[in-house]
């Protein structure tokens, strides 16, 4: 397979180039060929170096404050040259707030300050097609402890409507789970069995509530050396064995800003 082409530049009067000579040095360790376009290019400029150079991505770069204006012209100079199919992602100084309007101008994905190379080369590798087993799916499931599943489960069937699928008990985890369908995704009310079971434990501490978002992927080993490389900890190294037969891996709430996250690979592959 060809390498993928990413060419790296910093629109506008930026004076400072070290973190994009950064970034293509860890684009090239990642096996792509990265072209820098140097400092202080027009968005003309940067649309026809893509266009000669035939790259497959264009990376902006900016920290001068002025990619509300700068970013947006790239895309609208690409698509005056029939090239609006090569997509742009940025990254820099970036308030949280500007990213929703740079997204609607067309910029596929703001990396911000503090976001890895392996993040970004991981994207990347997606946006291009390259397979690679590391891609968060969407929601399996909002794990939602209970201290009585009779007595919640009324709530969710009744009240709000929802779709009862059925119950597991999961003994290595010391939990009795119901699963009630909700689109595409679904809520596990998860029950203590024994007092020695982290669902109990949660309780104890925290009372009832969102015990864990799990989201799906594919390749699970996959997803966790990703994770991992980005410096993220996981509650237990190797994956387990969940509900339905999954596999499963629970990201540290310390690495994650205080959410438990759960990686889950379903059974036979993506339901219906």
């Amino acid at each position: 397979m060809a390498k993928i082409r990413v060419l790296i530049a910093k629109p506008g009067l930026d004076g400072h180039d070290r973190g994009a000579l950064v970034i293509s040095q860890g684009l090239r360790d990642h096996g792509m060929e990265v072209i820098y376009t140097g400092l202080r290019q027009s968005p003309a400029q940067i649309a026809k170096a893509a266009i000669q150079e035939d790259v497959d991505v264009i990376g902006l770069s900016s920290l001068s404050g002025a990619h509300r204006t700068l970013f947006p012209k790239v895309i609208e100079e690409l698509n005056a040259l029939n090239a609006g199919d090569i997509p742009v992602v940025g990254g820099g100084v970036i308030p949280a707030e500007d990213i929703s309007y740079l997204m609607e101008k067309g910029i596929k994905r703001i990396f911000t300050s503090g976001s890895s190379i392996e993040e970004l080369a991981t994207y990347i590798q997606h946006l291009v097609g390259e397979p690679s087993g590391e891609v968060t799916k969407k929601i399996s499931h909002i794990g939602i402890a209970v201290k009585s599943i009779d007595d919640v489960l009324p709530f969710y069937t009744n009240t709000l409507g929802l779709e009862f699928e059925g119950f597991e008990e999961i003994e290595s985890e010391g939990v009795k789970v119901a699963f009630v369908k909700i689109g595409e995704s679904r809520f596990e009310l998860l029950e203590a069995i024994r007092e020695s079971s982290p669902i109990h434990k949660f309780i104890e501490k925290k009372g009832e509530g969102i015990h864990h978002i799990a989201v799906q992927v594919d390749d699970i080993e996959a997803r966790i050396k990703q994770i991992k490389r980005n410096g993220i900890q996981f509650v237990q190294e190797e994956p387990k064995v969940g509900a339905h037969d999954s596999r499963i891996a629970f990201l540290h709430p310390k690495s994650t800003h205080g959410v438990l996250f759960e990686l889950c690979e379903e059974s036979g592959g993506e339901e219906s």
